[in-house]
């Protein structure tokens, strides 16, 4: 099993690369004068090439097997580390965000297939559903405890835009050292999927529906805090998107007993009434910041479920040669819900539209999105589809 916690741990630490920087958007908009639409152009870099990469993993598997690719991840994310820390100016966080993606799409799209092999080939008897759990839970974990070790350390330490890549690297070396002991779990020919697979539309639209209200706080939640609320703490931006996530990840622990039907009805529920109360904060007379974490934490919650029961709904449903595209798929549904709409949400902002309604059409958009793939998803299930978690 020491391999096992290897490859979870080497994909903790690029996933949680992918979100580092979000704290500390607001020291590089002070540094460099940036607008809230350069901002979103950066964040847009990072999601088109982690998508890139997503498209790409099937074959790349194909050709150099699971640890090669994970092997690969870790490297490029090392390499964007680097690069972050020695170049600060806009094209060198432009060129960081673009080789992080590429990381962050290498090992997402690798590495909960790796880890259901890995503890099958421990233990052929084992459920497969332990090991998924536990990939999706690093899957959406990790995008949490990123920003909460940058947000500290901009607040607390010198050198806040150094400092936190050089950790990083750091950890990435950790991360290759067990690698390398980690076995291959097919060879790479094995390894080959047929790619006319495809992700059901209501799995993919579920999915993208759910991680567009983390995307809006992952992408902009510091100016949300420093415009609305009026708290500049560094610290505080990266504690938020902590409560974002590590919410994601609580919803998928304890609902591991429950059908992966039942987890998404209760991600989607808790997704509604989070962005209710997310609307409800940006638009009272004096905005409540304790209300926009809880909205935070159970807009969290209601997505790490959302992508469980969607994972769990799909997945035991694909043959296991198919389950690297198959998971490709559903994480570029996940990426593209992080990126595109607050992307245009960012944009709404910087020609000048209010916080209050961008806010609430954002929400109006995302619950109708959630709500109508969610019923297309569960009604059409077949009576015979699995029903484990």
């Amino acid at each position: 099993m020491s391999a096992f916690w290897a490859v979870a741990f080497a994909f903790l630490i690029v996933m949680a690369f992918a979100t580092l920087p979000s704290p500390l958007y607001g020291l590089y908009r002070e540094r460099d004068d940036l607008s809230a639409f350069t901002i979103t152009i950066v964040y847009a870099i990072w999601a088109a090439s982690t998508i890139a990469a997503l498209i790409a993993v099937p074959y790349i598997v194909e050709r150099i097997g699971r640890r090669g690719v994970m092997l690969a991840a870790v490297a490029t994310m090392m390499v964007a580390a680097g690069e972050l820390a020695a170049w600060k100016a806009l094209p060198g966080l432009l060129l960081g965000r673009l080789l992080t993606g590429i990381s962050v799409g290498l090992a997402a799209g690798t590495a909960i297939t790796y880890l259901i092999e890995l503890r099958l080939r421990a233990d052929p008897n084992a459920s497969p559903v332990v090991a998924r759990t536990i990939g999706t839970s690093v899957n959406v974990g990790a995008l949490g405890i990123g920003p909460l070790v940058a947000g500290c350390l901009a607040a607390w330490v010198s050198r806040p835009l150094t400092l936190p890549y050089l950790v990083w690297i750091a950890l990435g070396v950790v991360a290759l050292v067990g690698l390398a002991a980690a076995p291959e779990t097919g060879a790479p020919a094995a390894a080959r999927a047929p790619f006319s697979v495809r992700l059901p539309a209501p799995a993919g639209a579920a999915t993208l529906a759910a991680f567009a209200a983390n995307g809006l706080f992952a992408g902009l939640s510091g100016l949300l805090l420093a415009t609305t609320f009026h708290q500049t703490s560094h610290a505080l931006a990266g504690a938020t998107l902590f409560i974002v996530f590590t919410a994601g990840v609580l919803s998928q622990l304890v609902t591991a007993r429950l059908r992966a039907s039942r987890v998404f009805a209760l991600g989607t529920l808790s997704m509604l009434v989070g962005l209710v109360l997310l609307v409800t904060a940006v638009r009272l007379s004096t905005p409540s910041l304790a209300l926009f974490l809880v909205s935070g934490g159970l807009i969290g919650a209601g997505a790490g479920a959302v992508y469980k029961g969607t994972t769990g709904l799909v997945l035991d449903g694909t043959a296991p040669e198919n389950r690297v595209a198959m998971t490709a798929e559903l994480l570029i549904a996940l990426f593209v819900g992080l990126s595109v709409p607050v992307i245009g949400a960012g944009i709404a902002l910087d020609r000048g539209a209010s916080t209050s309604n961008t806010v609430l059409g954002f929400a109006i958009l995302v619950g109708l999105g959630v709500a109508g793939a969610g019923w297309g998803l569960l009604a059409r299930r077949p009576k015979s589809s699995p029903q484990a978690a």
